[in-house]
């Protein structure tokens, strides 16, 4: 949300650092933000997610002055810039790994490109969680590591880790 001082601060840092991995920790609520920053300098974005579906994202999120579309553009323009795309996927078994939701997230990586999926513990009471976003269990997830095998299959460029990677710039 504070796409000025952003700009700035990336710009300061490529005038004083050629190398290096400049990344934004994002919730990617605007689009033309991301092409900016990229002109820029950013290497980087890591893109916040609870879920890939619309309406489970809005239910925890509440996004104010942005919408789930604005999030997929950002996402979308972020590849197109060349920058390395990652998601902060907060992982909740049951849903995460839910073969609709799965299939969802498949799809989105085929349509924008990813190059890797931060999985991480969404720390929450799982009860209130599903209560609070509406979500009814398919019965049908069929584990964390099967879903992350399966996309392995999917998009054998895909990585899955923890941390944000160095990033090699073109000079």
């Amino acid at each position: 949300m504070q796409k000025d001082l952003l700009s700035l601060a990336v710009s300061g840092i490529r005038k004083e650092f050629r190398g290096g991995t400049v990344n934004l920790n994002s919730n990617a609520s605007i689009p033309e933000a991301v092409e900016c920053l990229a002109e820029k300098g950013l290497d980087s974005i890591r893109i916040s997610m609870n879920s890939v579906n619309e309406r489970l994202y809005s239910a925890y999120y509440r996004p104010r002055g942005y919408t789930f579309g604005d999030v997929l553009e950002s996402w979308k323009r972020a590849k197109e810039s060349g920058l390395y795309v990652s998601l902060n996927l907060f992982v909740m078994p049951g849903l995460t790994d839910d073969p609709t939701h799965v299939d969802m997230l498949s799809e989105l990586i085929g349509k924008y490109g990813l190059d890797l999926v931060q999985l991480r513990n969404h720390n929450i009471d799982p009860d209130w969680y599903m209560d609070s976003i509406g979500f009814e269990d398919s019965g049908h997830a069929f584990g964390v590591g099967k879903m992350v095998r399966l996309l392995k299959k999917r998009f054998n460029r895909l990585k899955f880790g923890y941390f944000n990677p160095v990033v090699k710039r073109a000079q």
